[in-house]
């Protein structure tokens, strides 16, 4: 072969290595995108993971944590308030107003209930007496948001006494706890003159679980009648206060509720906000 000859054929050998170079080059190239697409999968699929477990962990706490609960009132229910005295207890207290009972304005009677009672015994020319009483029966139900039924009655409680000794007007005031009363009870007295006369005060204040029991009593003298005397009225008043208390007892001894209270407002309870 000559020299020009194989010149030519050198010429020919070096495109077809060329070609060869390049195409191992190019199926390496082509490799790594593949060897990072792996591994780039390989990445997210370990992060999607960690975030699952992650968000599954904060649902499991989340459900795992409870709905605030209050202890469910004692009491769901009010005697009647015209019938929470006997009918001795009313003579004693309103000799000449048994019947005169006037139950007050309630838009619903099983949360607040009150009724009254006046009697007016007339002497003629030697004057009259006359007396006036009245009971207010004033039940809580429990509420996430205000607390137990307990907690608001005791709350209201103390807020009815420290009102009794606040009469605007009142004289020798004095209060003392009435034993043997519901869960508590205050005796509130004081002197109120008025245009009709001088006019001994009683007002008693008691708590029975989630019911809170006023009764306010008074008498006077009228038209030169002598003033009737307190110890009297107190004695009168405490023996009320003690009736009407077992009124409420009486009236929820079907059985009280003793489970736990939602989050949800009860009717009675929205209608005092």
């Amino acid at each position: 072969m000559s020299e020009g000859t194989m010149q030519r054929a050198d010429h020919r050998d070096q495109p077809d290595q060329r070609a060869k170079r390049l195409n191992r080059v190019l199926v390496c190239a082509a490799a790594v995108p593949v060897v990072l697409l792996a591994a780039g999968c390989s990445l997210v699929s370990d992060s999607e993971d960690a975030g699952s477990k992650s968000s599954a962990g904060n649902e499991t706490k989340a459900s795992a944590s409870p709905s605030p609960t209050v202890q469910a009132a004692a009491y769901q229910e009010l005697p009647k308030s015209c019938s929470v005295l006997s009918k001795k207890t009313l003579g004693d207290l309103v000799p000449k107003g048994v019947k005169s009972g006037k139950e007050g304005a309630s838009d619903d009677t099983a949360s607040r209930a009150s009724c009254s009672w006046n009697s007016l015994d007339n002497n003629g020319v030697a004057g009259s007496q006359f007396r006036w009483l009245n009971v207010s029966l004033l039940r809580f139900d429990s509420d996430v948001s205000r607390g137990s039924g307990d907690e608001q009655a005791q709350a209201y409680y103390e807020k009815q006494v420290q009102d009794a000794k606040a009469v605007a007007g009142a004289k020798n005031t004095k209060s003392a706890p009435v034993a043997g009363t519901g869960d508590q009870a205050t005796l509130v007295q004081y002197d109120l003159k008025k245009k009709e006369g001088a006019f001994k005060q009683q007002t008693i204040v008691a708590r029975v679980e989630n019911v809170v029991v006023t009764v306010d009593y008074n008498g006077a003298g009228l038209a030169g009648e002598n003033t009737p005397d307190a110890g009297t009225l107190k004695k009168a008043a405490e023996k009320a206060a003690k009736e009407a208390v077992a009124a409420v007892t009486s009236a929820n001894d079907s059985g009280s509720d003793s489970g736990s209270a939602t989050a949800s407002p009860s009717k009675s309870a929205s209608k005092k906000s």
